[in-house]
């Protein structure tokens, strides 16, 4: 019996959750999910951008087939910079999609060949003027996994020095830096809306709990 087979036929049987979790672990699912999984038939690119493309997807479903509109990206970098006073560093920009100024961590999309902590250490530059003597990675995720590939890498950059920004010519930032434990407040009160912030912002909460926020 192949490995697919196995897992529909799994998926069928009638058997308690344990035995059914380690029938998924032998058969490499460590979630322990028999989830179906996907496969590509046919693809069209729809659009092609200089930020990203579009792409249209033929894809298997359970019950035949269906189509996905899936965003091609780079993906991109997030960066949690941490002052010797303990505050973060934080932009404020105005976002078309979302029409309105948003308050968030430096973050930006992965040039051509560029590798994440590279392009973390670029933002940081560009968008703040500060260099980190230490650079952690600490985790990435899919922010719109519906439908899109992008990926982001949250970084944590210490042992900062000032320095000249260099920002796009096109543009407008505003550079602020704020307490750990206000910035808290302000994603739990709802104060902050962007969703890689509040990834960000939370993750370096828990490591300042621990004890770990300056360990590069």
């Amino acid at each position: 019996m192949q490995r697919e087979d196995a897992f529909l036929f799994f998926k069928k049987v009638d058997m308690a959750p344990k035995i059914r979790y380690n029938l998924c672990i032998k058969l490499g699912k460590e979630d322990g999910a028999l989830t179906f999984e996907e496969k590509t038939l046919e693809s069209e690119i729809i659009y092609k951008g200089a930020v990203l493309n579009l792409r249209k997807d033929k894809v298997t479903v359970k019950n035949g087939t269906s189509y996905r509109e899936i965003i091609e990206h780079s993906g991109g970098a997030v960066i949690v910079a941490v002052k010797d006073n303990g505050n973060v560093l934080m932009v404020r920009q105005y976002r078309k999609a979302a029409n309105r100024v948003m308050f968030e961590l430096p973050a930006g999309k992965l040039d051509p060949g560029e590798e994440p902590a590279e392009a973390a250490a670029r933002e940081l530059r560009e968008e703040t003027g500060y260099r980190a003597g230490k650079t952690r990675y600490i985790t990435e995720f899919y922010p719109t996994v519906g439908y899109s590939e992008e990926l982001l890498r949250l970084f944590l950059c210490t042992d900062l020095t000032p320095g000249e920004t260099d920002f796009d010519e096109n543009e407008a930032i505003t550079i602020e830096e704020h307490p750990l434990d206000e910035l808290y407040s302000m994603v739990m009160n709802g104060q902050i809306r962007d969703g890689k912030t509040q990834i960000g912002i939370l993750i370096a909460k828990g490591l300042y709990e621990a004890g770990q926020l300056q360990e590069c």
